[in-house]
């Protein structure tokens, strides 16, 4: 069993996609994070800096989904990712961001993208 922060149901309205009207309209956007470390230290010291701080990782997120359109939901996905891992320092981080409103022609739940990456070793 590995140690896990997560933030589950985010929801932000961005202008991403590669349509137009995506960029033009925006839509809304839903997105969880796990970010992955040893929480033993902070279980034992019942200190903030000893973990994985979420409010921080909701942040991040903010920021990247309310910030400038990205085309492709792996952009987003990569970029939150990337963030989390070099300013909050832990060992892997998984994040899903689901498109509920993406423009197929159909009837669906969601379009969803899942990415996870781990830090590299320095």
């Amino acid at each position: 069993m590995v140690d896990k922060v997560s933030l589950e149901g985010m929801v932000f309205y961005g202008y991403h996609g590669v349509k137009p009207e995506e960029k033009a309209l925006g839509q809304r956007f839903v997105v969880d994070i796990e970010a992955e470390a040893d929480l033993s230290r902070a279980g034992a010291s019942d200190n903030i800096e000893d973990t994985v701080n979420y409010s921080r990782m909701f942040r991040i997120a903010r920021e990247i989904m309310e910030g400038p359109s990205h085309n492709l939901l792996e952009s987003l996905a990569q970029a939150i990712a990337s963030r989390i891992l070099s300013e909050l320092g832990p060992n892997a981080v998984l994040v899903r961001i689901r498109k509920p409103s993406a423009p197929v022609p159909g009837a669906i739940a969601a379009a969803k993208v899942e990415l996870y990456r781990e830090r590299q070793s320095r």
